[in-house]
C-alpha cells in the first residue's frame, strides 16, 4: 500500500531519529509506517501525525499542556490512555520532540 506524501515526510525524519536508538526496528501495522523497541510497537505515524506509547500520566500531561497533542486514534479507532498523537504540518518539527520520542522508547522498554 503506498503512503501519502505527509506520512512519507514523517516516516523519513523519524527513521533518522528512532533508527539511531540502540534496538529501535522501523516495521508496518496495518499498512502504517510503525517503530517498534523489543518487538513492541512505541510510535505510529497515522492521520497525519505520530502516535506515541508513554504512560498514562505523561499522555495526559501531553495532552493538557500542548496543542498539537491529542489522543491517538489510528484509522478513527479508539486507542488507549497510553496513546497520544503529535501533529506537525511540518515533519522537520519532530525533530523538537526528542525528548517525548526517548521517552517512549524508554517507557516500552520497561513495559512489561
Amino acid at each position: 500500500m503506498a503512503i501519502d506524501a505527509l506520512t512519507a515526510s514523517h516516516k523519513a525524519v523519524l527513521d533518522g531519529i528512532l533508527l539511531k536508538i540502540a534496538g529501535v526496528t522501523a516495521g508496518d501495522i496495518g499498512g502504517m509506517p510503525a517503530y517498534f523497541i523489543n518487538k513492541r510497537m512505541f510510535a505510529c505515524i497515522a492521520n497525519g501525525g505520530v502516535g506515541l506509547r508513554l504512560s498514562s500520566n505523561e499522555a495526559a500531561n501531553l495532552q493538557f499542556s500542548r496543542g498539537d497533542v491529542v489522543a491517538f486514534q489510528p484509522k478513527g479507532m479508539p486507542s488507549t490512555r497510553e496513546w497520544v498523537q503529535i501533529n506537525h504540518a511540518d515533519s522537520a518539527d519532530y525533530a523538537n520532540d526528542v525528548d517525548v520520542l526517548n521517552a517512549s522508547v524508554a517507557f516500552v522498554r520497561s513495559a512489561r
